[in-house]
């Protein structure tokens, strides 16, 4: 396993400009050492998860915090765009051919898209430690079409304690989102470092 990607230090971060900073160095060796190098599955697990709840028409799809790609690999013969705060990132993504276009901008700012421009949304990696938090979800869905299908990962510890369950309960109440259901993954296989048991959960829900 090559040693220049360290999850503890990502998990470090406070804020946008932090993440721009981490995630700006690490972009041409991320898929090598953290992706390959740590048997990083999570994105494919999602990208399984949302293929199997698809329904109809429900492209293009917006993978937020979509960094290199990793997830859109797996969404072959899907229309997705890239949203991503860090440039160099996106570089690579968009070195891919993977994305219909890569948009750089601030989950935790208004963003600069259309009314129900998305048919689903995609996340892996985006609502951990020092990240992204619920504050967002207004604004995706304010992008998205009625029925949009969201498949968004995370951790149980970012789950408790950004309060997504709260939050998502709220938006289920108010009649905005259909209730949550969440899936378990296996975030690595078949790495060998401290995180190689970290199991993720999948937040998966529909606008209404």
């Amino acid at each position: 396993m090559t040693q220049d990607y360290d999850l503890d230090e990502a998990y470090k971060i406070a804020g946008p400009e932090d993440a721009k900073k981490l995630y700006g160095d690490w972009a041409t060796t991320y898929d090598d050492s953290f992706g390959a190098g740590w048997g990083y599955v999570a994105p494919q697990r999602i990208a399984e998860i949302y293929r199997a709840q698809m329904s109809g028409e429900e492209v293009p799809i917006l993978d937020i915090g979509a960094g290199t790609g990793l997830i859109a690999e797996h969404l072959a013969g899907l229309s997705a765009d890239a949203f991503d705060i860090t440039p160099e990132m996106l570089a690579v993504a968009k070195g891919k051919a993977l994305y219909r276009q890569t948009i750089l901008g601030d989950l935790t700012q208004p963003l600069a898209l259309e009314d129900a421009s998305y048919g689903g949304v995609v996340s892996c990696g985006t609502f951990t430690h020092g990240h992204v938090g619920p504050e967002c979800l207004p604004e995706l869905l304010r992008v998205t079409r009625a029925g949009a299908l969201f498949v968004c990962g995370t951790i149980a510890t970012v789950f408790d304690q950004m309060r997504f369950g709260s939050t998502l309960a709220g938006l289920v109440a108010d009649g905005r989102i259909t209730p949550m259901h969440v899936r378990k993954i296996a975030i690595y296989e078949g790495g060998d470092h401290p995180h190689v048991s970290d199991e993720g959960l999948v937040m998966v829900f529909r606008k209404l």
